[in-house]
């Protein structure tokens, strides 16, 4: 069984750490992670008609990733800033998007894809940046993720929490494992582990890390993490 690689990424608005929009460095980093199943965050511009960060044609002519149809906004690519980009001969079973319980606006995605003669679900998701709705967003994605078909399951995004082993840290450790990736914020001085990658019994974690490259230390604040999964 051949394994697959999944990655999460918060790419701000593809604005890089010298302050420029610039979605072909976005793109460059993609290419080199060259994982199947990737989600992003913070991946629509926050105001007006929330366009893509990354144009579809760029997204297009420079990758070999589509994203998951949301079919929610025609400008944008994603729900609340949230994509699940996938291979372009990848089969796309099923999708959602989740409203999370919060103050400011947050959601998340899920996409049930067939990759290599195999299918698992992915869930991409923000949670809240004040900590006060973190835990019942958690909840909320843990009990989506229980319902529908046994499949392997992935939880991927910016969980946006500081502690070790607490909050909603806690929550998800109860039901799915954590890849130890590492540090990916910042991405000039990593210092705390926000971005997180979750799996469950169904699937078995060969290896995982940060993607430091001298691209990806300049495209956005956060580092792009990856997990090499094997599904059972």
């Amino acid at each position: 069984m051949k394994s697959i690689r999944v990655a999460s990424y918060n790419i701000r608005k593809a604005i890089g750490t010298d302050r420029r929009r610039n979605p072909e460095r976005i793109l460059e980093v993609l290419n080199e992670i060259d994982a199947d199943i990737i989600a992003l965050q913070e991946a629509d511009r926050r105001f007006g008609v929330r366009s893509a960060a990354i144009p579809a044609w760029l997204l297009e002519s420079q990758s070999s990733y589509k994203p998951v149809p949301l079919n929610v906004q025609s400008d944008s690519m994603g729900w609340h800033g949230n994509v699940i980009l996938v291979r372009k001969h990848a089969d796309v079973a099923a999708h959602d998007v989740l409203h999370l319980p919060c103050l400011e606006p947050r959601g998340a995605t899920m996409a049930e894809i067939g990759l290599y003669g195999r299918k698992v679900r992915v869930f991409g998701m923000h949670l809240d940046l004040s900590g006060l709705w973190r835990r019942r967003q958690a909840a909320a994605v843990i009990h989506a993720a229980a319902h529908g078909e046994a499949l392997p399951t992935v939880l991927m995004g910016d969980l946006n929490e500081w502690s070790a082993n607490r909050g909603c840290l806690a929550d998800f450790a109860r039901h799915y494992s954590f890849a130890p990736c590492g540090r990916s914020f910042h991405a000039r001085r990593p210092v705390a582990r926000l971005d997180r990658i979750m799996h469950c019994t169904r699937s078995t974690l060969l290896d995982c890390g940060v993607h430091e490259s001298a691209a990806a230390r300049r495209a956005s604040d956060h580092l792009p993490i990856w997990a090499e999964l094997k599904l059972g």
